[in-house]
């Protein structure tokens, strides 16, 4: 497993040095066809993943956002997003940040939450503690553990865009956003570390993608974090509907579901 670890961290750092060079240049930007922004980095750092991926576990699938599913039959699956949040990255954002888990039997088991520009990272392995990196703390690793906050009216909130909510969603978190103590927009994966390191106390997202999702299961989990999503649902399965709620305990977590219910 000490392998696993390791190859993580080197597929993590593999891919903030593909990225940093591309941030804040010139590049095309280009659309995908659900209209969500796609540049060269994202397709080049997933390439450069893939690969290193295929050299050192040939027998293992892959599943990126950008080149689809490398499908063996193992029980193992890397799950990886290059860019997280790549509508920041164009703008220049630096919130944006890498996505890289290791599925047991579609369980993530493993994930990385890298943020190339801040270089900051998250790390976990499932039911382990979750670990902080940052480049100014050098390198030493720090404990995360999210804040426990119980009560709702005291919670700080966030999420992505409030163009992710569809119209049915979209009055649900408004009611939720009513009753928390404050809520801002923006953040990306980023808002998960923070949880994790008990900065923030909830993110509630909706609209999202396997691979937006898989790394962060084990990092708000072995913070002592609840991630699901708006059903109270952990298994992210075929049926998702792509939403999520991660809170900070079980008590402001089962608070958010109850505010997220159609009447």
């Amino acid at each position: 497993m000490s392998d696993f670890v390791q190859f993580a961290h080197e597929l993590a750092d593999a891919s903030g040095n593909v990225i940093r060079k591309y941030f804040r240049a010139d590049f095309t930007v280009e659309d995908k066809p659900d209209s969500s922004p796609v540049t060269v980095a994202d397709r080049l750092a997933e390439t450069v993943l893939r690969e290193m991926i295929t050299e050192k576990y040939p027998e293992h699938d892959i599943l990126g956002e950008e080149h689809g599913y490398q499908n063996t039959g193992s029980r193992w699956k890397w799950v990886i997003d290059p860019i997280d949040g790549t509508r920041s990255f164009v703008a220049g954002m630096p919130i944006f940040g890498t996505l890289i888990s290791l599925l047991e039997h579609n369980v993530p088991y493993l994930g990385i939450i890298d943020m190339p520009i801040l270089r900051e990272r998250w790390f976990s392995l499932s039911g382990k503690e979750c670990f902080y990196f940052s480049e100014q703390s050098g390198e030493i690793k720090v404990v995360c553990k999210a804040s426990e906050k119980q009560n709702i009216e005291k919670a700080i909130l966030y999420s992505a865009d409030p163009g992710m909510f569809s119209s049915k969603q979209k009055p649900l978190y408004d009611r939720l956003a009513t009753r928390v103590k404050l809520s801002r927009f923006g953040g990306d994966c980023y808002s998960y570390g923070l949880l994790a390191s008990g900065y923030i106390d909830l993110v509630v997202e909706a609209d999202l993608k396997i691979y937006d999702v898989m790394a962060l299961v084990p990092v708000i989990q072995s913070a002592g974090g609840v991630i699901t999503d708006w059903q109270g649902s952990s298994t992210f399965g075929d049926t998702w509907d792509g939403c999520v709620v991660a809170a900070a305990s079980k008590e402001l977590h089962e608070q958010v579901l109850g505010l997220l219910k159609v009447e």
